[in-house]
């Protein structure tokens, strides 16, 4: 069901674990499928980048790939960069998820979307 980049993500995340004293914290959920992401960002404040960002996410594989490849493609980026990285974009780097887990990539993206919107 899931690719080999899919399953890389999941069984070696690389930004998974919580940052101390993060400076915006983002959250999403999906009631339906009980998938939970909370993202924790350090942001430097001259260049408005995200110079730290880590991940906690009660899900399944596909919601744990995809909050490692959100983290991934937000690293370095200003906050307004990383705001119009959509669940496309995720879904795409992750070598196309399949479609039952599409939501996996739209909720890290409101997640993502959560944190720098409570940083504003």
């Amino acid at each position: 069901m899931y690719n080999k980049k899919i399953m890389e993500h999941f069984t070696n995340p690389k930004f998974f674990g919580k940052i101390e004293d993060p400076d915006v914290i983002g959250k999403a959920g999906n009631p339906r499928c009980g998938d939970l992401l909370t993202l924790y960002l350090k942001i430097d404040k001259k260049t408005n980048k995200i110079k730290d960002i880590k991940f906690e996410t009660l899900g399944c594989a596909a919601a744990i790939a995809a909050s490692d490849m959100i983290c991934q493609l937000s690293m370095g980026k200003t906050l307004d960069q990383a705001v119009k990285i959509n669940f496309q974009d995720v879904s795409n780097e992750l070598g196309v998820l399949p479609p039952l887990k599409i939501h996996c990539a739209q909720l890290v993206t409101e997640a993502l979307r959560d944190a720098v919107n409570n940083y504003k």
